[in-house]
């Protein structure tokens, strides 16, 4: 099983997870597995680049995306592709997987997506 969590940089599981989900420099892709270790660039039209994160992140095999929080598009998005958003992470990689294997993270809904995303 692959997660995939929003990073700061390419420190890979020692890495800080990003706040601004779509608006980070790289994706941090942990097969849980094997424990290889996939640093992404953020190529969206966010950062200059084209498509959404949602799009690039569900070719990489994840199944479950880790993050501090994100809109409600986003969440519907992953969900389209099959992927499950849990958001409260914080601190590193290490510590976000850790956290949502001890289920102290919390599946995304409409009703904890962060509010100042949505657009009426």
């Amino acid at each position: 099983m692959k997660v995939c969590i929003p990073t700061t940089g390419e420190g890979g599981i020692d890495d800080l997870v990003g706040q601004h989900f779509g608006r980070v420099p790289t994706y941090t892709v942990v097969d849980l597995d094997t424990n290889e270790i996939n640093v992404i660039p953020n190529t969206s039209e966010h950062m200059g680049g084209v498509g959404l994160p949602p799009e690039f992140i569900s070719k990489t095999g994840t199944h479950i995306m880790l993050c501090s929080g994100l809109g409600p598009k986003a969440v519907h998005m992953f969900e389209d592709f099959g992927i499950d958003v849990f958001v409260g992470a914080q601190g590193t990689v290490h510590d976000v997987i850790e956290a949502w294997k001890q289920g102290k993270l919390t599946e995304a809904t409409d009703e904890n997506a962060c509010k100042e995303h949505r657009h009426h």
